[in-house]
């Protein structure tokens, strides 16, 4: 299958909120999509088809020195097909030499098909917050990446 990555905008919010409600158990609002498009300081990047459907997604955003992955979701029906994976890679490329301190994202402790990902990707678990998700008060992994770590072959 052929992607199509490209930059998120406000056209596209009904078919991020569509895949956020099937991919999550405490969904992103609207509201929270808006304000991270609109953030000067964000990256948002969508995976496209050909005919335009979105399939999966990825929020960036920048804090001081380092990029944070705010959201990364991928429609349950396309997981497994390299879709995420696209997504980092692009944006890894985008932000290269842009980010001095790395790149950080919290990941649930049960999510670990994601955990395999992100370390295929060069983040490491450096940390833990307690009850970090509200829905259930699942603890998350603090991972890090610094900029010079790449995928693995």
């Amino acid at each position: 299958m052929t992607l199509l990555l490209r930059t998120l905008g406000a056209d596209d919010l009904a078919a991020l909120e569509e895949i956020e409600q099937v991919a999550y158990s405490a969904p992103w609002s609207r509201s929270m999509f808006t304000s991270e498009l609109a953030k000067p300081t964000s990256r948002s990047l969508g995976a496209f088809t050909a005919d335009g459907a979105l399939l999966g997604y990825l929020i960036l955003s920048r804090y001081v020195d380092a990029w944070h992955v705010m959201n990364v979701a991928v429609h349950p029906e396309h997981r497994r097909e390299g879709i995420a994976s696209a997504l980092l890679r692009r944006v890894f490329e985008d932000t290269a030499g842009d980010s001095a301190s790395g790149y950080t994202l919290e990941v649930r402790v049960s999510n670990t098909g994601a955990v395999r990902l992100y370390e295929r990707f060069g983040f490491e678990i450096q940390g833990l917050r307690k009850g970090y998700y509200l829905d259930n008060r699942e603890d998350a992994l603090i991972m890090w990446k610094t900029a010079d770590r790449g995928e693995a072959a």
